[in-house]
């Protein structure tokens, strides 16, 4: 993901695969963005993603084993950007991976939508994976501009 501008504010937060710290980091995100001034569609919009992108690292690239999950956000003038990742068993086929509906653990009900979900909620997504050695997905989400419209529609 291109860098346009400069880094206004950056954070790095590091935390144990477990299922509990989903939330954590979720909510962690929502306030490190609140410095934009999202509306709360935004705000969903990102802790969604957030989520997704975790709950992956966990259940996919960790398969449950206690490890560490990485996130590194920064914002650049109105733009969020997000990065989580891990150093687990890596993605042999990302577009296989990235297709609605497809998950390698059906056996947990899991869904097959979570970068869907992501692309979705998200103005960009790129998704980086080695096999045997982890995965990062990078997300950015331009905020402000429902408010934006919003404001004009209003005068």
């Amino acid at each position: 993901m291109e860098h346009v501008g400069d880094v206004t504010n950056e954070m790095e937060l590091t935390f144990d695969s477990h299922s509990s710290n989903e939330a954590f980091a979720r909510v962690t995100v929502a306030a490190f963005m609140t410095q934009l001034n999202p509306t709360v569609e935004e705000v969903a919009d990102v802790k969604t993603a957030v989520s997704e992108a975790v709950t992956n690292a966990i259940i996919h690239g960790y398969e449950n084993r206690r490890r560490k999950v990485h996130i590194r956000a920064w914002t650049e003038g109105k733009s969020l950007y997000l990065e989580v990742s891990d150093e687990g068993v890596g993605i042999p086929d990302i577009r296989k991976a990235m297709e609605p509906l497809f998950t390698t653990r059906p056996e947990l009900e899991r869904s097959g939508m979570g970068f869907s979900f992501m692309e979705a909620f998200m103005d960009e997504l790129e998704v980086e994976s080695e096999p045997g050695r982890g995965t990062t997905v990078r997300m950015r989400k331009e905020v402000g501009r429902g408010r934006d419209l919003w404001t004009t529609q209003s005068l």
